[in-house]
């Protein structure tokens, strides 16, 4: 087998083992920040050119990848003199934590007013927001010694290694007469500083330059992209499975798709797509070239494609969700020419649906327990809750419920939950139920925000007598203010309820009892109490369709029977906004108030109808006020943006 054919074979070996076997530490549901599969937009940090003035941080965005506008008027975002020794910094490269939620940044601590040999340091940076930054210099020679002779520091960056589960900063740095060596360290914690002395990363086999290393990992396999200063300058390409063992296979050729000499190379994945985004400075012609990959090998041209109204020089890109995109809009303004809709609806920040909502009186706060969405054959595995003041902002409080790690009975299929608050020898605690492998489990805490420990055996894992098709999922859970029993619904193709014991964590099994109200019920059970009239609302037809849509009943008795009211029909589609697939719905009265809303989801909004059947898995939450006429007939529901 030749080498080329041997890498090949430990390529798709390496990438079968991470996705099979990815530690738990670094899962993607361990994140409290948005996954990526709620990705709405980018964020390009760059500086401008060689002026002083033009050495500084500078924020573009972008709703799809290819065109960007400045934010701030093209002006910078961090002031230059207040977090460098030179006046002037360089090279600005970007990362998203592991934790989704923290940023890292790096860049070089140098004006070319002083020459190109004449800086010795780089700035670490850090935030929460993209917008306030903490900063610490680190000056090598200063901060080592054996470094008597370093002529230059250039372009720092910085990638997670899962290896060691540190954040590896690495650079390039000249000492003499000597070639330019990319060299790493690994930041502390705080990201204020670097433990150990400087180590060689990378240095071609021909021990000739190489610069403005840039580093993705795909599939547990390092990328290296860097220039070749001084020798053809151009981009090659190295690969490893192991950043600190030294051992690269260097690839041959040049990754440049163009003749003149270019640096700055950064590499960013597209949202929702397999497809990369090679960008570099073509810095003799004072532009940028964008390239299109899927296996990072070859590259295509998109120039055609892609347009910007500012002029980038040596910068990176990370993706953003639409929370982390307003706050930067918030703070700097949309960009002239530049159309993007923060709408209410919807009201959560990516794909989600079968939202639950939740007053808390414990904490008076607002909570929603949806399905996370965005994941292929409903395949999510894990659930979230996001908690809000007042209705509109809604905070990602982060996982609540691992199905892979907290239930072994139910580890795949994590759908439509439902809660309920009750007081418990004088406190509130909070009963979670939900779907795993179409059965249905419960979890107690003594917070709205978890962590909720599952009751370790399912609730529901058989059919109520007479029932033979349908699965055994949706639950609902209603707390009867008349008798101040509790009773849990469930079912898809037909509806049953049970009573709960005094535990919440079991039923009571003679109270089984299927009350499916007409043909046009499929799932999504919800039940209020309103002026003395129980509401039963359901779903009708198939999440995939257009067409799901939500009808409703009436009983003097949470057991039923269910009574059908004529135009019974409340929640459907509206083309003329771009609405579809309207259904799963939950309700929330305001505390003391007869004020109701309806808390459902739709396809998203405006690619799901043309989406097909991954309309019905890539879903958002949305709310509407929902009302009442003088004879307690819901009506039909106003769908929003």
């Amino acid at each position: 087998m030749k080498k080329k054919e041997l890498l090949y074979v430990r390529h798709l070996l390496l990438a079968f083992f991470a996705t099979v076997f990815v530690h738990p530490l670094f899962a993607q549901d361990y994140k409290f920040g948005p996954a990526e599969k709620d990705y709405v937009g980018y964020l390009f940090a760059y500086f401008k050119g060689n002026a002083v003035e033009d050495e500084a941080i500078c924020y573009a965005i972008s709703t799809d990848g290819y065109h960007y506008r400045a934010l701030n008027g093209n002006k910078p975002v961090l002031d230059s003199k207040q977090i460098s020794t030179t006046g002037g910094v360089r090279d600005p490269h970007i990362l998203r934590g592991e934790d989704g939620k923290s940023f890292y940044m790096v860049v070089t601590d140098m004006t070319s007013s002083k020459g190109w040999d004449s800086n010795r340091a780089m700035i670490l940076l850090k935030s929460n927001d993209l917008i306030h930054w903490t900063h610490t210099v680190i000056h090598i020679q200063q901060r080592y010694t054996g470094h008597d002779d370093l002529k230059r520091v250039w372009a720092p960056q910085t990638i997670f290694d899962p290896a060691v589960g540190k954040y590896m900063v690495y650079w390039s740095m000249q000492h003499g007469t000597g070639p330019d060596i990319i060299y790493y360290a690994y930041a502390n914690d705080d990201f204020t500083d670097l433990v150990g002395e400087p180590q060689v990363l990378f240095l071609p086999k021909n021990g000739k330059s190489c610069i403005d290393g840039d580093i993705i990992n795909k599939n547990g396999l390092f990328y290296l992209f860097y220039k070749t200063e001084g020798d053809g300058n151009g981009l090659r390409l190295a690969l490893t499975d192991s950043l600190t063992a030294g051992k690269w296979i260097e690839q041959p050729g040049y990754k440049q798709q163009t003749r003149d000499a270019v640096e700055g190379s950064s590499v960013f994945k597209l949202n929702q797509s397999d497809k990369y985004i090679l960008m570099y400075d073509v810095y003799g012609k004072g532009k940028y070239q964008f390239c299109e990959s899927v296996d990072l090998d070859r590259f295509r041209v998109i120039d055609e494609e892609v347009n910007m109204d500012f002029h980038p020089r040596h910068g990176s890109i990370i993706p953003l969700s639409r929370t982390e995109l307003k706050a930067l809009t918030d703070k700097w303004g949309i960009p002239q020419g530049m159309e993007i809709s923060f709408r209410k609806n919807p009201i959560l920040d990516g794909f989600y649906a079968d939202p639950d909502v939740l007053y808390s009186n414990k904490t008076k706060k607002y909570y929603i327990y949806p399905t996370s969405d965005g994941f292929d054959g409903w395949g999510g595995y894990y659930f979230k809750t996001f908690s809000s003041d007042d209705l509109k902002t809604w905070k990602d409080e982060g996982v609540i419920l691992d199905l892979k790690k907290d239930v072994p009975w139910g580890p795949r299929h994590a759908w439509a939950p439902t809660i309920t608050e009750k007081m418990v020898k004088g406190d509130y605690k909070y009963y979670y139920y939900f779907t795993a492998a179409q059965k249905i489990g419960a979890a107690v805490s003594d917070s709205p925000t978890g962590p909720f420990k599952d009751s370790g055996k399912p609730l529901i894992d058989f059919k109520p007598e007479g029932v033979k098709g349908g699965q055994e999922i949706d639950p609902a859970v209603f707390n009867d203010p008349k008798s101040g029993k509790s009773y849990l619904y469930w079912g898809n193709g037909y509806l049953a309820v049970a009573e709960l014991n005094k535990d919440m964590l079991s039923i009571k099994k003679n109270t089984v009892k299927v009350m499916t109200p007409d043909n046009t019920f499929r799932e999504g059970v919800y039940v209020i109490y309103r002026k003395g009239t129980y509401y039963f609302l359901w779903s009708e037809d198939d999440t995939r369709s257009e067409n799901y849509r939500v009808r409703y009943g009436t009983s003097r008795s949470p057991m039923g029977p269910i009574e059908i009211p004529e135009n019974n029909l409340i929640l459907q589609k509206d083309p003329s906004k771009g609405i579809y697939g309207t259904g799963h719905n939950s309700v929330l009265q305001i505390p003391g108030k007869d004020e109701w809303y309806i808390v459902y989801h739709r396809f998203n909004y405006p690619d799901g109808i043309k989406m097909g059947d991954p309309a019905g898995f890539n879903r958002e939450v949305c709310i509407d006020p929902l009302h009442f006429d003088e004879e307690g007939n819901i009506l039909p529901v106003v769908v929003s943006h």
